[in-house]
C-alpha cells in the first residue's frame, strides 16, 4: 500500500479541471530574478565564463539555484507547469528542495509545487494561495535541477500585474560551494539567500556550485564586473586543501576589491559547529584575508566565523550529514548574516 493512499496529505496535487490560462514567466508582467535565459532555458552564468572555470561549474550552471519569478495577482489558485532538462535525486536531499518550486504570497509561505517521485522531464502541480485580493507572489526555482521552461496558470479572468521592486534592487551576489547552492534545504525557499532576500527585501544572485567553486580567477573577474550591493564569499568547502584556500582566497578578494573598492564584502568560513583541526585551519585562512584587509584600511569587509553560525539553535542539529545544512542550519546562517548585511544595505 502506498502512503498517499493512506494519508491524503502526502498526495501530490496535480492540476484540476477548472479552466486555466497559462503564461510563460519569461514574459511580462512576470519578472525573473537571479537567472539568465535563452531559447534553451535558464542558467546562472554566461556559458563562456562557466566553461572557463571548470567542468563542474559548466554543468551546475544549468541548475536554477536562487532563481525567482515575481508578480502580483488576485488568483486564489495557481497551476505550475515546468519543463526540465535535469532532475537531481540524492538520498539525503528532499526532492522538494532539489526539484520543487516554492510559493510565497506577501512574504508568507503558502506551499510547494511538489514534483512526483518519478519526475524526469518536468511536471504539473497546483496550489491555492489562501489569500483574498491582490497579493505579491514569489515562486522560488529548484536548487539542484535544470528548468528549460516555466509556465504558470490562473483561472480565466484573474488579474496579473508586475511585482513591486525589491527595496534593494542591486543584487547581493553569493559565491561558494554546495551549501551556497542550497544543499540540503528541504525546499528552495529555505536556502539561506532566499531567506535573506525575504527578510531584507533584496534581490540576489546565487553562484554556488556544488563541489566546484574553487576560487578561479575567471570567476573573480566576472563577479568583479557585476553591479551588486554586497558580495558574500563562501567557497571554503570546495578548496581541495588548506593550501589551495591559502593560495586563492586573498587573491580572489583582491580582484573584487580592485574593481569595486567600496563594495561591502562578507567572508564566511564553513558552517561547522563541531570543527576539526582542518576546519580551524581553513577558518583562520579566511580570517587572515579579512584581517589583512582591515589593517590596510578597508572598512567595508566583514568576517563571519562558521564554527559559531549554527550554535544559536540546535548546534549539531543543523546539518543532514555533518556538512550540508538542513532548514534549521540555513535559518541560522541567514540570522548570522542578517545584522551585518541589513546594516550595509
Amino acid at each position: 500500500m502506498r502512503i498517499e493512499d493512506i494519508d491524503n496529505n502526502f498526495r501530490v496535487k496535480a492540476s484540476g479541471g477548472e479552466q486555466t490560462v497559462f503564461f510563460d514567466v519569461s514574459q511580462p508582467p512576470f519578472t525573473v530574478h537571479g537567472l539568465l535565459s535563452d531559447e534553451n532555458g535558464y542558467y546562472r552564468l554566461p556559458y563562456d565564463v562557466a566553461r572557463a572555470a571548470n567542468d563542474g561549474v559548466e554543468g551546475l550552471n544549468l541548475h536554477t539555484a536562487g532563481g525567482r519569478v515575481r508578480f502580483r495577482t488576485d488568483a486564489g489558485r495557481i497551476v505550475l507547469r515546468a519543463e526540465m532538462r535535469s532532475v537531481t535525486k540524492m538520498p539525503h536531499f528532499a526532492l522538494t528542495g532539489s526539484a520543487g518550486f516554492d510559493l510565497y504570497a506577501d512574504g508568507v509561505y503558502r506551499g510547494t509545487f511538489v514534483p512526483p517521485f518519478d519526475v524526469e522531464t518536468g511536471y504539473t502541480a497546483e496550489l491555492y494561495t489562501g489569500t483574498e485580493g491582490v497579493c505579491e507572489i514569489t515562486v522560488h526555482f529548484p536548487l539542484y535541477s535544470g528548468v528549460t521552461k516555466l509556465e504558470l496558470g490562473f483561472p480565466e479572468g484573474a488579474t496579473l500585474m508586475k511585482a513591486r521592486d525589491y527595496a534593494v534592487t542591486k543584487p547581493v551576489v553569493y559565491y561558494g560551494s554546495s551549501i551556497t547552492q542550497g544543499g540540503c534545504a528541504s525546499r528552495p525557499g529555505n536556502a539561506y539567500q532566499n531567506i535573506l532576500s525575504r527578510l531584507l527585501s533584496c534581490d540576489h544572485i546565487n553562484l554556488g556550485f556544488s563541489g566546484s567553486a574553487k576560487g578561479e580567477n575567471c570567476m573573480a573577474e566576472y563577479i568583479a564586473d557585476l553591479s551588486m550591493s554586497a558580495f558574500v564569499l563562501d567557497y571554503d568547502h570546495n578548496a581541495p586543501d588548506p593550501g589551495h584556500l591559502e593560495a586563492t582566497h586573498s587573491a580572489f578578494f583582491g580582484i573584487i576589491r580592485e574593481k569595486q573598492p567600496d563594495l561591502p564584502v562578507f567572508m564566511l568560513s564553513r558552517p561547522q559547529p563541531v570543527p576539526c583541526e582542518d576546519d580551524i585551519i581553513r577558518r583562520d585562512i579566511v580570517k587572515r584575508t579579512y584581517e589583512t584587509a582591515v589593517k590596510s584600511g578597508d572598512r567595508n569587509v566583514y568576517f563571519i566565523d562558521g564554527t559559531q553560525m549554527l550554535t544559536a539553535f540546535g548546534g549539531d542539529s543543523g546539518t543532514v550529514d555533518g556538512c550540508h545544512p538542513n532548514d534549521l542550519g540555513f535559518y541560522c546562517m541567514a540570522k548570522a548574516l542578517e545584522p551585518g548585511l541589513g546594516s550595509v544595505l
